[in-house]
């Protein structure tokens, strides 16, 4: 072809001195004008096709390529292809200009193949997001994984393209540089061990509520990556975490309890002890119109009746048994759990007493919500507590805690009095 272009030169009237010089550069404004003209019509008409039938139809996968990429790299490979094709044609087979652009557009294949597949494989990623079960398979790890080899590749080609060497005898030589390859690449390496031990232990997943202190974490986990996980924490901040520190160090997933059902309640309210006493029987009768208490009450007041039979006491007697205000609370506390609607009655339930401090006797409510969202959850933990202090100076009971400048005026003024 390149014969053909001199010899209408030729007849055009060329000097036989710039005859060589004008074909080289007449053939590579035919090459660069069909590449582009290639591109144009890839680009801007197929690939403008493409996005309008795509757009019509109702399929979410076809949108996901539209999302990545997939055409519009594709389509630069066809003024790659073309070059490739025209070069040994158009120019002179002992033009230097013709070899350098033959390398030039082998090395720019290569990549941009490699990009392609690149898409291809980010669109796998996005349809299994969307649409797989099994969240546990380390999908982008691999995928990660996979982009690495095919970029390597492609490098080793390029430098075989270079070097006019067989890419087989640059991978002969990669053995001596192992190690080299071993020290650069050892988070990657130790990234996808991790990745691979997290998903056959289940350990976390894309979803997944965790707690990493060391990393100040705590949130939920958007991606496991090759080299990092990203979480999202609670105050929309993203924190990223090695995917090796999940093995090497410790982290708490919250997916026991999502999976449960059931979220924890467990709070206390701390009694002072100087308002703790025994019930008279005439206080007994008050708290029996509590409907939470009136059974519990009955069957306390016929158990103390026969014990003091038994024991020939009478009820002034101070070794007999009698209530306390702070058992008697206990006991509505627990009712009242069992009767809530927004607690789990399938799920530990207890109200039970903690050694005693310099603070007060303290309470331990410990239950479950069967509502695991975070808003919901508060707000009942919340109108629990807000009851029961409110319910506290019923049963003579005074909530203990320390002394405010309230405290130290009402003190001043009882005893201006």
């Amino acid at each position: 072809m390149s014969e053909l272009i001199s010899t209408w030169l030729t007849n055009q009237g060329i000097a036989e001195a710039y005859l060589a010089m004008t074909t080289i550069f007449v053939g590579c404004m035919l090459i660069f004008v069909i590449s582009a003209l290639g591109y144009y019509l890839a680009k801007y008409q197929v690939l403008a096709f493409v996005n309008k039938m795509v757009s019509r139809t109702k399929n979410t996968w076809d949108d996901v390529l539209l999302e990545h990429n997939v055409f519009s790299r594709f389509a630069f490979l066809i003024p790659l292809f073309v070059l490739l094709f025209l070069t040994p044609i158009l120019l002179p087979e002992q033009a230097l200009l013709g070899a350098v652009l033959v390398v030039f557009v082998k090395i720019a294949l290569s990549f941009q193949i490699a990009r392609s597949i690149s898409a291809i494989l980010n669109v796998i990623r996005s349809l299994y997001q969307n649409t797989a079960r099994d969240r546990y398979l380390p999908l982008s790890s691999t995928i990660q994984v996979i982009k690495l080899v095919i970029y390597l590749v492609a490098t080793i080609l390029s430098i075989s393209f270079i070097l006019d060497k067989s890419p087989i005898y640059l991978l002969s030589g990669l053995g001596a540089l192992t190690a080299v390859l071993l020290l650069v690449f050892q988070d990657t390496i130790k990234g996808l061990v991790a990745s691979i031990q997290i998903s056959a232990n289940k350990m976390v997943a894309p979803g997944d509520w965790i707690e990493i202190p060391n990393y100040g974490a705590d949130g939920d986990v958007i991606e496991i990556g090759l080299n990092t996980v990203k979480v999202k924490n609670f105050d929309n901040t993203v924190t990223t975490v090695p995917t090796y520190a999940l093995i090497n160090g410790s982290f708490k997933n919250w997916r026991g309890m999502l999976n449960s059902g059931g979220r924890r309640i467990k709070r206390s309210i701390i009694i002072d002890i100087n308002s703790i006493s025994f019930y008279q029987s005439a206080e007994i009768e008050k708290l029996k119109e509590i409907s939470l208490l009136k059974d519990y009450l009955q069957q306390k007041s016929d158990e103390i009746t026969t014990s003091l039979k038994t024991a020939n006491l009478s009820n002034d007697n101070v070794n007999s048994r009698q209530l306390t205000n702070v058992g008697t609370f206990r006991a509505y506390i627990t009712a009242y759990l069992a009767k809530h609607e927004k607690i789990h009655d399938e799920m530990t339930c207890m109200v039970r007493q903690l050694a005693a401090t310099d603070s007060g006797l303290p309470l331990e409510i410990y239950c479950f919500s069967n509502d695991q969202n975070w808003k919901n959850y508060e707000g009942i933990q919340a109108d629990i507590f807000d009851h029961l202090f409110a319910m506290a100076p019923v049963f003579s009971l005074r909530v203990f805690q320390h002394p405010t400048g309230y405290d130290w005026q009402k003190s001043r003024s009882s005893r201006q009095l």
